[in-house]
């Protein structure tokens, strides 16, 4: 068993170029089989209605467990409980404040294929795009050597880390690597991946 940790390599408040800064870095390490998923929290029924016929092959689902959502699914509305499909909600939404915040995903896509328009709707949300199944490869001068479970990179919209309470004006590239024993290793993998896209660590790690 191993976790992942995950370091700041660039922030900007210009949404076109952290997008570009990711994508050299997922460019790096992308493999035939790669993927991208993308998630936001939704917090209002009119920006549901609205991200519904914006991204109809995403799901919707409530991961608030402290919300009273109904033990029986409201007439016309799947049990968000489970995930639901986009084009299965209605338009009439009444009753589904009950179910906020949702959460917005589309999970394990190719490579390319949301990227661009999801950033582009996603509007002032909280959100993530993440690409994983990658394969970084090693520098044995530098010490660190190549890592394919935990490669991935990951790009915060609107918030400055992993954490539900991060909101920000800017948004934030992070590089992932294994997690070790702390003895300095994950810190130098960090700093020459992000060496290879010109740019270096600027913040302390971020866990899961």
């Amino acid at each position: 068993m191993s976790n992942d940790v995950a370091y700041p390599v660039f922030r900007t408040p210009d949404l076109g170029l952290a997008l570009r800064v990711a994508r050299e870095m997922v460019a790096f390490g992308a493999q035939p089989h790669s993927e991208v998923s993308v998630e936001a929290e939704i917090p209002t029924v009119t920006e549901v209605k609205r991200l519904r016929d914006a991204l109809p092959e995403s799901w919707f689902t409530c991961w608030n467990m402290d919300a009273d959502a109904p033990v029986v699914p409201l007439p016309g509305i799947p049990d968000l409980t489970c995930s639901a499909p986009a084009r299965e909600l209605p338009d009439n939404l009444a009753g589904i404040e009950a179910y906020l915040p949702l959460t917005v995903s589309m999970l394990d896509q190719p490579l390319g294929s949301t990227e661009d328009h999801f950033a582009a709707v996603i509007g002032p949300h909280q959100a993530e795009i993440r690409w994983s199944s990658l394969s970084w490869p090693g520098a044995p001068e530098r010490d660190v050597y190549g890592e394919g479970k935990h490669a991935e990179v990951t790009l915060l919209l609107n918030c400055d880390s992993r954490g539900p309470d991060a909101r920000a004006d800017t948004h934030l590239v992070l590089v992932h690597v294994r997690r070790r024993n702390g003895d300095g290793y994950e810190d130098r993998f960090a700093e020459w991946l992000a060496e290879q896209i010109g740019q270096k660590v600027i913040g302390p790690p971020q866990h899961p």
